[in-house]
């Protein structure tokens, strides 16, 4: 097989050859672990490993010999109507235990389809009906033309910021039914969306630079776009495949209309258990007789049974203790507490653990043996929560008592 190696095509080969080896190990653990969000990145490395494939090759001279030129133009190499929906199902796999590529969710790969029928329908009219170049008469591999990468630009970017505003729900919501929100908002998808962000500011980025040095625009030039590209897959590859992020609170949601969040039941992901209209909440504080009567037995039932103590304390698991629905606890206590379910649980917890400071417990353990006793789950939570409270931090509480 035909390969002519250079600084060019060998260092794009290393790029692509490892795109294809992660990806292969990403599906592995995804079999292995029944994770989804691994089958999405998977799918999306491979992705990108294609989306340097031609370059790579083309410096290898399959664009200057046939039957490889030929191949060249009739496969598909960069599929970039698919890379954008992939982001976003990663992204709400990661979130959301609950996610399914449903029928609606599937529309967003048509135009990717489409794009492979067109393909398909260059090849057949000229191979096998025409059997000599028609379309291809001009020489160009039709990846590059220009509608399409722009198309494909635009399509990534809307993704991106859909994936983003999926992520900032999924964080509003988290702090309105867990006790735990810190834990849990992932740095790894802040790092991914960044790097997947960089990967959309780079063909804008050679472009400007192709104002002021046209040689960076031309067929040399370029290798350094897919380089910097392939360099940014490889950073996604290696932390993706290495990221224990797994989010436990199944729920519905439609970005594309202002309804409530359902939140669904943790051991079914199928019925729906509650209504959680973050869009809506409020933290005025209400007179009515029934979110007062419900705020005195959230503060009765937590203080009697301590349930701040319970690291993994739910929204949900509050309800059933009190035998409501969580769209009930959650109203309350954004109206009766003023705060979200989050803060409201860590302000039992400090004050469970200025307590301790109060008894001496601060001198027969340690400041954070005394937080996880009191329901912290880390010591980086304890000391915002601690300082969010008292406006001190543990130390500097401690030195005024």
């Amino acid at each position: 097989m035909l390969f002519q190696f250079g600084s060019y095509s060998s260092l794009l080969l290393i790029s692509f050859t490892q795109g294809i080896i992660y990806s292969v190990l990403l599906l592995r653990k995804a079999i292995q672990t029944e994770n989804k969000s691994n089958y999405w990145l998977s799918l999306f490395i491979f992705l990108c490993s294609l989306f340097i494939a031609p370059w790579m090759l083309g410096f290898a001279g399959w664009y200057d010999n046939q039957p490889y030129r030929d191949f060249m133009f009739y496969m598909p190499f960069q599929h970039l109507f698919f890379i954008g929906p992939l982001i976003y199902f990663y992204t709400q796999s990661l979130l959301n235990p609950s996610f399914r590529l449903t029928k609606n969710n599937f529309f967003h790969l048509l135009p990717g389809i489409l794009y492979l029928l067109y393909s398909l329908v260059i090849w057949v009219y000229d191979q096998l009906i025409l059997q000599e170049y028609y379309f291809y008469a001009d020489g160009m591999d039709k990846d590059f033309e220009e509608w399409y990468q722009k198309l494909g630009l635009l399509s990534m970017i809307i993704y991106f910021i859909l994936s983003i505003r999926y992520y900032n729900v999924y964080k509003k919501l988290m702090f309105q039914v867990v006790s735990y929100a810190d834990s849990v908002l992932f740095k790894w998808i802040r790092n991914y969306l960044i790097a997947f962000l960089m990967m959309l500011l780079l063909p804008i980025l050679f472009d400007i630079i192709g104002y002021f040095y046209p040689e960076i625009k031309s067929y040399q030039g370029s290798w350094w776009f897919y380089l910097f590209f392939s360099i940014v897959m490889y950073y996604i590859a290696i932390t993706g495949y290495s990221n224990p992020t797994n989010a436990t609170i199944p729920f519905k949601v439609s970005l594309f209309d202002k309804n409530p969040i359902l939140l669904l039941d943790s051991n079914t992901s199928d019925e729906v258990e509650s209504v959680i209209d973050i869009a809506h909440e409020t933290f005025e504080e209400t007179n009515s007789p029934e979110i007062a009567l419900w705020k005195s037995k959230i503060e009765t039932i937590i203080q009697e049974e301590q349930l701040y103590q319970n690291p993994e304390l739910t929204l949900t698991d509050l309800a059933k203790k009190l035998e409501t629905n969580a769209s009930v606890i959650s109203k309350t206590i954004n109206q009766g507490f003023q705060m979200n379910f989050n803060d409201c649980i860590n302000n039992y917890r400090i004050e469970a653990v200025k307590n301790s400071f109060a008894n001496g417990e601060h001198k027969k353990s340690t400041l954070l043996g005394i937080a996880y006793d009191c329901g912290f789950n880390s010591k980086a939570t304890f000391n915002r929560a601690f300082k969010k409270n008292t406006g001190k931090t543990p130390k500097e509480y401690l030195s005024n008592i």
